[in-house]
Formats: C-alpha cells, sequence, structure tokens
C-alpha cells in the first residue's frame, strides 16, 4: 500500500485500519517513488521499537536503499542523515539529547505562559473588530511561530524569522510545487546565522543556554539541533491547537462548557493527542541487524516508519473503541530514549493551553462559520493539521 497519495489523506484511520485487518500490527508500505519500507502499526509494537536502539536504530546511514534513492527526493529532508541529535545514538544522543533538555528546563513555564498569553491578545486584537476570522493563518501557526522563536532567541516579525517558518513548513510538510530540499538547507543557513549573533551576544535564550553548556557542543551541531528544537516546537503546536479547536467547536461534548472552562480545555488538548495526533507518522528507524517484529522477518538495513496515530488506535488498547481523555499513555511524543525530550512537551502544552484558553476567554461566542462537515485536512500523511478553520464571533472592540 503507498502511503502517498490523496486516497486516504482526509481518513487516515482507514488506512490503518485497512493496513491492520490485511496485514497485521507491522505492514509493508510503499513511500514516495515506490520506496519499500515497514510502518509499524501496534501499540506494543511502535513502543517496541522505540525502546530498543540496539535492533532498531536512528541512523539513517543503515538504510540498505540508498542506491533507490534520489537527491531530490521529497522525504529526504526526513531521512537524509544530518549531524543532529536526530541521528545521533548512544552515549553521544545522550551528550546532544541532555545540551538540550538542560537549556530547554531553563525556560520559565509561567514566564512563558505570560509570553504567549501576551502574544494571543496582540493577534486577537487585529482581528476581533471583524467578527470573523481563518484561525490556521491569523492565529494558531503566528502564535505558535512567535512562542518558538522567543524561546531559542531570534527576532519575532524579521524577515529572516517569518521566511524560517515558511521553509520549516515546506521541508517537513511539502505542498505540490515546493522544493523541500532546498527549504531545509535555508533553514539551516538562518539558524546558522543565529548562532553566531547569539555566541557574540548570548542572552537569556535557549541558543544561548546551548552555546553556554559544558559538553561545548560544536555551532554545526547546535545548529543543527536548533532546527530540530525549532521545528518541533513550532509547526505540530500550531496543529496541536487548531485540531483541540475543531474538537471543542465540533463535538457537543465540550459545547455546554467550552469558554474558559479549563478542564474541558484540558480534557481536548489530551483527546487530540489520542485521536488527531500533529505528527501521524515518524520516520523512522533502521534495522541494526535481521530480527523479527509483529510476525514479520525485518532484514537489516530496512526502513521502519512510526506509525503513532495508528498506534494510539490500536484497538488491542482500546478495544471498546472510546478513547479516554484522561489518560495520558499515547505515544504522540514517542517513546524512548529518541523520544521528545523532557520538558518539551510540557512547553509545548504551555503554549497550547494559553492559546486555546486565551481565545475562548477573549471570544466567549466563537463558533464555526461553516458546517463541520466542510473541514479538510492538508493532504499529508505526516502531519495532521487542517486547511483552515474559519470562524464568526460577535465584534469586539479592541
Amino acid at each position: 500500500m503507498p502511503l502517498s497519495g490523496l486516497e486516504y489523506q482526509q481518513t487516515p484511520f482507514d488506512l490503518y485500519r485497512d493496513l491492520r485487518g490485511k496485514h497485521g500490527s507491522v505492514a509493508p508500505v510503499l513511500l514516495d517513488g515506490g520506496v519499500p519500507a515497514w510502518l509499524v502499526l501496534g501499540y506494543s509494537e511502535v513502543s517496541y521499537v522505540t525502546a530498543h536502539d540496539e535492533l532498531f536504530a536512528r541512523d539513517s546511514r543503515r538504510w540498505n536503499q540508498w542506491d533507490n534513492i534520489p537527491a531530490d527526493w521529497p522525504l529526504m529532508p526526513f531521512v537524509g542523515y544530518q549531524p543532529s541529535v536526530l541521528f545521533t545514538e548512544g552515549a553521544e544522543h545522550r551528550r546532544r539529547a541532555g545540551v538540550i533538555t538542560e537549556a530547554l528546563e531553563s525556560v520559565d513555564q509561567f514566564e512563558l505562559g505570560r509570553e504567549c498569553a501576551y502574544i494571543a491578545d496582540q493577534l486577537i486584537a487585529a482581528f476581533a473588530g471583524r467578527g470573523n476570522a481563518e484561525l490556521m493563518s491569523v492565529y494558531t501557526h503566528p502564535l505558535a511561530m512567535r512562542a518558538a522563536v522567543h524561546m531559542v532567541g531570534m527576532p519575532p516579525g524579521a524577515a529572516d524569522t517569518e521566511a524560517l517558518v515558511e521553509d520549516l513548513r515546506m521541508s517537513l510538510d511539502a505542498a505540490e510545487g515546493d522544493d523541500p530540499v532546498a527549504a531545509y538547507v535555508r533553514v539551516g543557513e538562518r539558524v546558522h546565522h543565529l548562532v553566531k549573533e547569539r555566541r557574540q551576544n548570548p542572552g537569556a535564550d535557549v541558543t544561548s543556554r546551548m552555546l553556554e553548556h559544558p559538553a561545548g557542543l560544536s555551532d554545526e551541531e547546535i545548529v543543527q539541533d536548533l532546527i530540530s528544537v525549532i521545528a518541533a516546537a513550532q509547526q505540530p503546536t500550531a496543529n496541536w491547537i487548531c485540531n483541540t479547536l475543531r474538537l471543542l467547536l465540533t463535538d457537543e461534548r465540550f459545547a455546554l462548557n467550552v469558554s474558559g472552562g479549563r478542564l474541558s480545555v484540558s480534557q481536548a488538548l489530551n483527546e487530540v493527542l489520542w485521536l488527531d495526533t500533529p505528527t501521524q507518522n515518524f520516520i523512522g528507524r533502521w534495522a541494526v541487524r535481521d530480527t523479527q517484529l509483529g510476525g514479520r522477518r525485518i532484514r537489516a538495513g530496512d526502513c521502519l516508519v512510526l506509525g503513532l496515530a495508528a498506534a494510539n488506535a490500536d484497538p488491542q488498547i482500546w478495544p471498546g473503541a472510546q478513547v479516554g481523555s484522561e489518560n495520558s499513555a499515547h505515544l504522540s511524543f514517542s517513546n524512548g530514549e529518541h523520544r521528545c525530550p523532557y520538558p518539551a512537551p510540557l512547553l509545548a502544552d504551555v503554549i497550547a493551553r494559553t492559546a486555546v484558553e486565551t481565545l475562548l476567554e477573549r471570544l466567549p461566542d466563537l463558533v464555526l462559520s461553516v458546517d463541520p462537515a466542510e473541514l479538510t485536512w492538508r493532504p499529508s500523511i505526516w502531519m495532521r493539521g487542517l486547511t483552515a478553520l474559519p470562524v464568526q464571533f460577535t465584534p469586539v472592540a479592541q
């Protein structure tokens, strides 16, 4: 089954169900260009792969398909080896991830929440008087972007900052006509400039803390790792915000107590991570040696795609097909040594929760301006986000 094309892009869970029914918890799939890989669908199988780096490692240079991969392959930004924390292993990964973790731990969550509320107020003020808005473009993506660049010390609103965000989108979720490889190169150039500037003029930001860390990472190592941090903080968080707003505005379970309802917002945020997680699939892991997984023979060098969304919906863990919104054992931040580093999920939660609660407090009668059935998802098997979220509300003078 190809993991591309239009057939399942709006309803990927149909794809996961069909693959699971035909192949079980580990399915043979074709990536762009007919490149073979394994899609790991089962919750226990994804957990096993991510917990056993000695069998399923992150260094993509192990891949047995490199002779068949063109330089302009659309998924190259995901799999092309880079000297970043994403592809390191063992002691080197622990060293690099430790620097990121300590830099993120220094982020004051209360200060970040205040900054996000300030950003949210600014963005809302720009459209509150109109009585309608398309929230993806004027709120969720700009807010996540400004929060991300605030943490790493990039100047908000600068042309280079805006261009960086667009190139990150292109490299992670390319639309037709985009050049994701060229976009990724430009991302590296802009972040390299940030690192150079922060080495000369350090500040109270993640970049400066990484530069000052006693592990002594090189500028190139920090550039690569910052790209990972910014990418993870921006688009996935924006889609988490938007997917949560969609749930709150379309599900009658939340309708009666949504405005300013801290508990219902908390439940919605968590439920989205189970049912509409922003990162649907992650590529990937590469088999270190011949092994078995889910009844399949995996050969050394085979690529495994982590089906995070499929694993979250595994009927083995939800036999009644009812996801419990109070349960936080989802795999949306992955698992094991290469999971999203602590405390990044907590910081993402601060950004997303503040964005949702501030919007609902400022515009308490917010409703969709289209029928819920008219909402469409981005055409991507990798990311889960709407193409647009149009809303209307009583205009508010600012």
